[in-house]
């Protein structure tokens, strides 16, 4: 996947954090990456779901103690138990270059993008909110921006000369 996308081990190693010889290792077939990583290649290559469940079995989570996510969730609903779905958050910062919003009956979408090596727009985030969310966010935005710009110090009064 990372030679069809032109990307350097030192990029798709920085992309999901991991070191270059660690990722050199999973490449060459010799170390397993741990699901979190499978999940964050996945996410970082935009894997289709088909490619995705691929690349899953092929790194040895085809079952063998280690269910499929999609598997789990059949076979709940298959025997009718209700089904949590919990997905891990990654914490860090994602620098954006784009924002498309789109707006509906119950609120706003915002989806970031980031340009990626081939230099096409990758979406990287998309959060939903209802309209008085925006209305606040928008508000604290300004405020930010506003600040960032100016450098917000209190003003001291020139010393005073006395005559």
């Amino acid at each position: 996947m990372r030679e069809q996308h032109r990307e350097s081990l030192a990029e798709v190693s920085g992309a999901v954090e991991i070191d270059e010889r660690s990722l050199a290792q999973i490449e060459a077939g010799r170390e397993r990456p741990e699901e979190e990583i499978l999940m964050l290649l996945i996410s970082h290559y935009n894997m289709q779901d088909q490619e995705a469940v691929q690349l899953w079995e092929l790194a040895g989570y085809d079952g063998g103690g280690s269910a499929r996510p999609e598997d789990i969730l059949q076979d709940s609903m298959a025997q009718g138990k209700p089904v949590v779905v919990l997905f891990g958050l990654d914490a860090r910062t994602m620098y954006s270059d784009s924002v498309q919003i789109d707006s509906g009956s119950g609120g706003i979408t915002m989806k970031f993008g980031q340009l990626n090596s081939k230099k096409q727009q990758q979406h990287i985030a998309k959060v939903g909110m209802s309209y008085e969310q925006a209305e606040e966010v928008l508000r604290q935005l300004q405020s930010a921006v506003l600040y960032g710009r100016h450098d917000q110090k209190p003003k001291q009064l020139p010393p005073s000369t006395s005559d």
